[in-house]
C-alpha cells in the first residue's frame, strides 16, 4: 500500500512538471555534393550546410508562473560528411544560452548571433547558407574581430512581441580582456503584413591601430512579399580607421509549386587604405547566385544552388574556401543536397 502511495505521489509530480516545462531535442542534417571552380583549381567534395546548417540542439522552456518563463538553448554545428563538430575548440559553438521571458521581453545570457549579424543575413534568400551564401563579403578589415556572426559572453534584451509589429534586440558582451570579443550593439524593426524592416549598429573593441580601436557595423535591410514573389534585400557597411567594405545585395524567392525558386545579386565595394597604407579602392566584387528547393515534406527537402564570384583588384572572395583561390581570380560553385529536419 506504501508503495503504491509512493508511485502515485510520483505520477502526480512528473505530470505536473511536464505540464509546466516541455525540453526538446532537435536538429538538421543538410549534406551536399559540391563542385568548386576557384581560377585553374577545381574541387568536388561533400559538404555541409547548403540551405540550413547542420546541427544537433536541446532547448526547454518552464513555466514559472504569473507569465513568467525560464529558458535554455544548446546548439552544436555538425558535419555530417565526417561525424565532427564544426567547431573542435567547444561543443556549444552554435548558441549556448539561458534566459528569462515575460511581458517585459527576454532577457538571454550567453553565447549567441550578434544583432548584426542578422541585421542583414535575415534578408538573404539562401539564408547564408551554401555557396550561395552573402556573409562572404563580411570582412574583419585585418582586425581580430570575433563578433561577425556570434558573440560570447552576451547579455542581450528583446523587445516583447506584442508591439504593433516593432521589434528590437539590444546586446552587450564583455571582452574578458581579449581583443575583438568586447562587442555592443542593437537592431530595431518593424514586421507586419508583408513587410519586414530594420536596421542596426554594433561596435567592436578590437586591439589598438594609431590609437584607434573601434570596429563599426551598420546594417539596413527590407523584405516585401507580393505572393507571387517575395523581394528583399540589404546594405551593410563595416569600417575601421580609414578602410572600410559595403555590401549590397537585391533577391527573391518565388514560390513554385510546393518548391521555392531563389535568386540573389550582391556587390561588395571596398574602400581606403589599411592599417599598412596599402589602398584598396579597387577590391570589389559580384556574386550572382540561383537556387531551387523542392520540399518532399515539413521535414525534408532536396536542392540546387549555383553561385558564381568575379573578383576585381586584390580581392579574393570565393563561393567556398577551397581550393585556394588567387586575388583577382573567379570563382564559381554548383551543388546539389538533401536536408532533413527533426
Amino acid at each position: 500500500m506504501k508503495k503504491f502511495a509512493l508511485l502515485a505521489v510520483l505520477a502526480g509530480i512528473s505530470a505536473t512538471a511536464a505540464a509546466q516545462s516541455n525540453v526538446t531535442l532537435f536538429g538538421v542534417l543538410d549534406e551536399a555534393a559540391r563542385y568548386v571552380k576557384n581560377g585553374d583549381l577545381k574541387q568536388k567534395s561533400l559538404a555541409s550546410g547548403g540551405i540550413n546548417t547542420s546541427r544537433l540542439g536541446v532547448r526547454g522552456v518552464e513555466d514559472l508562473g504569473d507569465g513568467l518563463k525560464a529558458g535554455f538553448w544548446l546548439e552544436t554545428g555538425l558535419n555530417p560528411d565526417n561525424g565532427t563538430t564544426s567547431d573542435a575548440s567547444r561543443f556549444w559553438n552554435r548558441r549556448s544560452t539561458v534566459s528569462l521571458l515575460g511581458n517585459f521581453g527576454e532577457i538571454r545570457l550567453g553565447r549567441d548571433f550578434t544583432p548584426t549579424y542578422t541585421g542583414y543575413t535575415d534578408y538573404d534568400p539562401f539564408g547564408d547558407n551554401g555557396v550561395g551564401a552573402s556573409s562572404k563579403f563580411d570582412s574583419s578589415l585585418g582586425t581580430a574581430r570575433d563578433t561577425g556572426t556570434r558573440a560570447d559572453n552576451q547579455i542581450a534584451y528583446f523587445l516583447p512581441s506584442n508591439l504593433g509589429g516593432v521589434y528590437g534586440r539590444f546586446s552587450v558582451a564583455a571582452g574578458e580582456g581579449t581583443a575583438g570579443k568586447k562587442y555592443f550593439g542593437g537592431r530595431v524593426g518593424y514586421a507586419a503584413g508583408p513587410l519586414d524592416v530594420s536596421a542596426s549598429y554594433g561596435q567592436t573593441t578590437v586591439a589598438p591601430v594609431a590609437g584607434e580601436d573601434k570596429f563599426k557595423t551598420a546594417d539596413l535591410g527590407a523584405s516585401y512579399d507580393f505572393g507571387v514573389v517575395k523581394a528583399m534585400g540589404y546594405y551593410t557597411q563595416s569600417k575601421f580607421i580609414d578602410q572600410k567594405i559595403a555590401t549590397y545585395s537585391l533577391g527573391v524567392i518565388v514560390p513554385v509549386g510546393v518548391g521555392q525558386l531563389k535568386a540573389a545579386y550582391t556587390h561588395a565595394n571596398a574602400s581606403g587604405v589599411t592599417t599598412a597604407n596599402v589602398n584598396v579602392d579597387a577590391n570589389d566584387a559580384d556574386q550572382f547566385a540561383v537556387g531551387y528547393v523542392y520540399n518532399l515534406s515539413k521535414r525534408t527537402a532536396v536542392y540546387g544552388t549555383a553561385a558564381y564570384v568575379k573578383n576585381k583588384g586584390a580581392a579574393a572572395f570565393a563561393v567556398a574556401s577551397a581550393p585556394g583561390l588567387v586575388a583577382g581570380g573567379k570563382s564559381t560553385g554548383v551543388e546539389a543536397g538533401i536536408r532533413h529536419s527533426f
